[in-house]
């Protein structure tokens, strides 16, 4: 805890007062133009990868970016979605998958999830990554055979994404945007898949 109040003293010290006027604005109200739907991974950090400021990403979290399918329940990532699109009016909704990812680690390796029932009966909705698992790509090395099942599965999750009433509805409409992408924790570098092509493609090309 005491890096945290370190940190938090150096914020109220030298970040907040260059930044006064920004967070004035904010405490008035939100204003973001993307939805970003990421892992719960504490290496994946949005802001720092894409450049963004407070304001700037609606974001939710959950082990293995997941997007329920299921109407039995309410759940807070498809409650959030619902939101970010019906209320807030984001141009783009963002699901974002990463390498070396534990939930899929875990839905390779059931063994993982001994103990962890909730966990267990949380990735019954990654099964659909299997369907979707991408070719193998010698780039990822040793690790080839989870990045291709950790891509099916943002492919499994961006359809999903897409099915959401209220994505469905806005992208009908014409006012947003869904993107699949993985993210390269060692390169830092992001893939999007292309729907069209049926792959992922590296950005800049």
């Amino acid at each position: 805890m005491d890096r945290l109040i370190k940190g938090h003293r150096r914020f109220l010290a030298e970040v907040f007062p260059q930044r006064r006027s920004h967070f004035h604005l904010l405490s008035e109200g939100q204003w973001p133009e993307w939805l970003f739907i990421t892992c719960s991974d504490s290496r994946v950090v949005p802001d720092m990868i894409l450049g963004t400021e407070p304001g700037d990403l609606f974001i939710t979290r959950n082990a293995g970016n997941v997007i329920p399918v299921t109407s039995q329940d309410v759940d807070g990532c498809t409650a959030t979605i619902e939101y970010a699109v019906n209320v807030l009016k984001v141009r783009d909704a963002i699901l974002c998958g990463h390498s070396d990812c534990g939930a899929m680690k875990a839905a390779l390796d059931k063994k993982a999830l001994v103990g962890l029932p909730k966990a267990e009966r949380w990735l019954h909705h990654v099964e659909e990554a299997f369907v979707h698992r991408q070719p193998l790509n010698p780039a990822d090395g040793e690790s080839a055979e989870l990045a291709s099942l950790i891509r099916g599965n943002v492919v499994a999750q961006y359809l999903n994404l897409k099915a959401q009433p209220a994505v469905r509805k806005a992208m009908e409409e014409g006012r947003l945007r869904v993107h699949g992408w993985y993210y390269d924790i060692l390169t830092g570098r992001i893939e999007e898949y292309d729907e069209g092509l049926g792959r992922f493609v590296p950005w800049g090309e």
